[in-house]
C-alpha cells in the first residue's frame, strides 16, 4: 500500500524536487499496472482451468449416462422399493416415446413401473435447472402418451445426480421430483419433511 507525500510548499519547493515526486508517483503507477495486469493473468488462467474442468466433467457426464443402467438403476429401485413402491419392471437402455407417425417425442433415461405408478428418471452428472425444465416436459409428454394407451396410472418424475447444488436441489424438489443423490457406491432418495412428489 501506497502512502501519498504531501506536497512541499514555500522556498523549499524546485523543479528538481517536483520531478523527483513525478518520477516516483510514475513508478507507483507502474507498479499498479504490472499488479493489476498479473491479476488479469491470473483470472484467465484460473478461467481457462474452470472451462478444463466443465469439459472433463461433460465427458463424465456421458460416461455417467452410458453407465446407468449397470450402476444407477439397481440402486434407485432398491431405493423405491424401500419406500413401499415394489418395481417390478426396470426399463434402463433409454426408454422412447413415439407419436402415433412413429416419430421419437422424447426419451427417458430410467423408467420405473407397477401396476400403480410409473416412476421417469433422468440421470445426469451435475444436475442443472434446465435439466429440471426439461424433465417436467418429458413427464407431460409420457402422460399424453399414456393416456392415449388409456393408462392410468400415476406418473413421478425423479432426478438422479453424482453432484447436487443445492439451488438446483431445491428447484427439483419444488417441481416435485424425487432427488436422487449418490453416496459412495450406491443411491439416496432425499425426501425433505412434507413433501409430495408431483403426479402427472
Amino acid at each position: 500500500m501506497t502512502t501519498e507525500r504531501p506536497i512541499p510548499t514555500g522556498e523549499g519547493l524546485t523543479f528538481e524536487k517536483v520531478w523527483a515526486m513525478f518520477q516516483e508517483t510514475r513508478e507507483q503507477m507502474k507498479e499498479t499496472d504490472r499488479k493489476f495486469q498479473e491479476t488479469d493473468r491470473k483470472f484467465r488462467e484460473t478461467d481457462k482451468k474452470f472451462r478444463e474442468t466443465d469439459r472433463k466433467f461433460g465427458e463424465l457426464g456421458n460416461r455417467f449416462g452410458e453407465l446407468a443402467e449397470h450402476l444407477v438403476a439397481p440402486g434407485i429401485a432398491e431405493r423405491f422399493n424401500e419406500l413401499g413402491y415394489s418395481f417390478d419392471l426396470i426399463a434402463t437402455k433409454g426408454c422412447k416415446v413415439y407419436d402415433e407417425k412413429g416419430k421419437e417425442k422424447t426419451e427417458i433415461d430410467i423408467l420405473l413401473e407397477n401396476g400403480d405408478y410409473i416412476i421417469a428418471v433422468e440421470v445426469k452428472t451435475r444436475p442443472k435447472i434446465q435439466d429440471i425444465d426439461h424433465h417436467i416436459k418429458r413427464l407431460k409428454i409420457l402422460r399424453e402418451n399414456r393416456n392415449k394407451h388409456h393408462d392410468t396410472r400415476k406418473i413421478y418424475g425423479a432426478i438422479a445426480g453424482a453432484v447436487f447444488g443445492s439451488e438446483e436441489k431445491q428447484a427439483a424438489v419444488e417441481a416435485g421430483f424425487y432427488v436422487i443423490t449418490q453416496t459412495g457406491d450406491t443411491m439416496k432418495i432425499e425426501i425433505p419433511d412434507g413433501f409430495v412428489p408431483q403426479e402427472w
